[in-house]
């Protein structure tokens, strides 16, 4: 099928190498100059590392290579079946992209934006035909990552959900189905790994490198929310819990913190300015945590019975069904088990008292516990 893809940077470059791979025509548009150098080189690098890895052969790179074309106007996408969306979360700069799109496609292509926390139904709001529009959510890197979130928003046809799940399983992605609300599920329900995280630093109980350490070390996280951060970039991640934190009307649960918007306004963005919550600089020391078994168990409990409520919440409210949201966070975030499986393991008694523990410690709407925990422990219920 032929695939048009909006933005060459980071994700857009990402998708349309997928797309390529699953052997479809991909038309990449850009409207910098510069991206397609830029582009041309990453993919260049990426098929030569795969070649050298034996993951592809060098037939199989020139060819994913040949079935991606830069178009320099959006009319190239004029025999497009499907249109991915890939540019900055701005809600303005999506609805005129789809304006000029949709004058532009067939009537039965698909229009698809790559959003991770905005609204699918309002971008698809100026839509003359919203049915035909959906989000499909990618994680970056989407050559590597193997989670896809498919989002339909109020108007959209079921048609157009069942052929977009099909197509993105043919590209080899493990897709969810998720409700649109906002952060979708996996943006939604991680937002207490880095807020909370946060707030046992604020609140004086351990530094960055114990936390982290303590995720590690306990929870068996492959980076701690610190790390993690850094990665991502603080401008990206803070951007992120801001906007859920609107989109859910300034719930408690969602606030973002002024530790994480002065690191933004430092402009101490992670790996990618050099400095962050770590110091990147050749050199730099790293620092030591502190390995007091009872305070790493603490953290590391703290931080996972939030993202279970989170979870459990998500699965009362139906943005997800059980399955879903299991696999999109070990598929999404690489965590290591289903937060819904760790909840049995750990035992859901357990996490209601430890919820209702810290919100009458505390008693901030963030500590609320999920009606979801209280009715299965009143009905002696697991998940699974």
């Amino acid at each position: 099928m032929k695939v048009g893809i909006i933005g060459a940077g980071a994700m857009g470059s990402g998708i349309a190498e997928v797309a390529a791979t699953a052997g479809n025509e991909v038309l990449l548009y850009d409207s910098y100059i510069a991206a397609r150098d830029r582009f041309d080189k990453g993919l260049d690098k990426n098929l030569s590392r795969l070649v050298e890895k034996e993951k592809i052969t060098k037939e199989k790179a020139a060819e994913i290579k040949k079935n991606i074309h830069f178009v320099s106007h959006m009319d190239g996408f004029k025999d497009c079946e499907l249109v991915i969306e890939a540019v900055v979360e701005d809600i303005e700069i999506k609805r005129s992209i789809f304006d000029q799109v949709e004058s532009i496609v067939g009537e039965n292509c698909i229009l698809a934006s790559n959003t991770s926390s905005l609204s699918i139904t309002a971008i698809a709001g100026t839509c003359v035909k919203p049915e035909r529009f959906i989000g499909i959510h990618f994680f970056n890197p989407a050559t590597l990552m193997p989670l896809v979130e498919i989002i339909p928003g109020v108007a959209t046809d079921k048609k157009i959900l069942d052929d977009s799940k099909k197509i993105i399983d043919s590209w080899g992605k493990v897709t969810v189905i998720a409700k649109d609300t906002p952060g979708f599920i996996v943006n939604r329900i991680a937002r207490p790994f880095y807020g909370e995280a946060i707030r046992i630093y604020e609140e004086g109980f351990a530094d960055f490198a114990t936390i982290d350490w303590a995720m590690k070390t306990y929870g068996g996280f492959k980076m701690g929310p610190f790390e993690l951060m850094d990665f991502i970039g603080n401008d990206i991640n803070y951007t992120v819990t801001e906007t859920v934190y609107k989109e859910f009307w300034n719930d408690p649960k969602y606030k973002p913190s002024f530790t994480q918007k002065r690191m933004v306004e430092a402009k101490r963005l992670g790996r990618k300015s050099g400095r962050g919550y770590y110091d990147y600089a050749e050199g730099a020391v790293i620092p030591e945590p502190n390995k007091d078994e009872e305070l790493g168990k603490n953290i590391f409990w703290r931080v996972l019975v939030m993202l279970i409520n989170e979870a459990a919440e998500a699965l009362y409210l139906n943005i997800a069904s059980r399955e879903d949201i299991d696999n999109a966070m070990t598929k999404g975030v690489n965590y290591p088990k289903g937060l819904l499986k760790w909840a049995d393991e750990m035992g859901i008694p357990y996490c209601l008292e430890t919820m209702d523990r810290l919100y009458n410690e505390y008693h901030e709407d963030r500590y609320r516990a999920s009606v979801q925990l209280r009715k299965m422990v009143r009905d002696g219920k697991n998940f699974y």
